[in-house]
């Protein structure tokens, strides 16, 4: 419930940002139309008044690129997308009677030394030996090499996986390594170091 109450915050705090950019934008080509009217209606053509039609040619073009500039950031905040901060797409490997059998939906969560997040699931594809890998995508919103991320499976355990990664990570065309789970914590067998069944590869968006 809290989850989906953030959400719904999250996203109207998101349709107002570009609701306002929007108002604001109209509001500028307005003002900037008012203006060049009067400017071009004027009856003197001296170099003075060339000159003042140039800067108000400049001032309207500057002001029309910051508003087109601002609308694009609010409409990706909106969707989600923060184009300043890099992401991480990850695919986790595991077998597939793991996630057919699991009571609900997989959560993962990125969690760090300054917050938590929580990941995007992309899909599920299988694999012809008889494992599957679920993808997904969670945002790296602070800079810390503290990342860790926890996917937690209902009735199957809580696994978690560290995420080799400096504080400031450069974006990456190709997938990393497979790397295996740093912690599994099960009902039934309880805690284990590392398994061979569970492994994760990830690159940086």
């Amino acid at each position: 419930m809290n989850t989906l109450s953030s959400l719904w915050a999250e996203t109207s705090d998101g349709q107002l940002g570009l609701w306002m950019s929007a108002l604001s934008g109209v509001a500028a080509a307005l003002a900037v139309a008012l203006a060049l009217t009067v400017y071009f209606r004027l009856s003197y053509r001296s170099w003075r008044d060339v000159v003042r039609h140039g800067l108000a040619l400049f001032a309207a073009i500057a002001l029309f690129a910051f508003v087109g500039y601002d609308m694009r950031h609010a409409a990706l905040a909106f969707l989600g997308v923060n184009p300043s901060k890099p992401a991480v797409e990850f695919e986790i490997r595991m077998p597939r009677e793991t996630l057919t059998t699991a009571a609900t939906d997989p959560q993962i969560e990125l969690h760090t030394d300054r917050n938590q997040t929580l990941a995007l699931v992309d899909g599920v594809s299988d694999l012809s030996d008889g494992r599957a890998v679920l993808r997904g995508a969670v945002a790296l919103n602070y800079r810390t090499t503290d990342r860790m991320l926890v996917m937690n499976l209902p009735g199957k355990g809580t696994f978690e996986f560290r995420l080799r990664l400096p504080a400031e990570p450069h974006r990456s065309e190709q997938f990393g390594p497979w790397h295996l789970a740093d912690r599994i914590a099960s009902p039934v067998t309880g805690g284990v170091a590392q398994q061979d069944a569970y492994s994760i590869r990830y690159r940086v968006l």
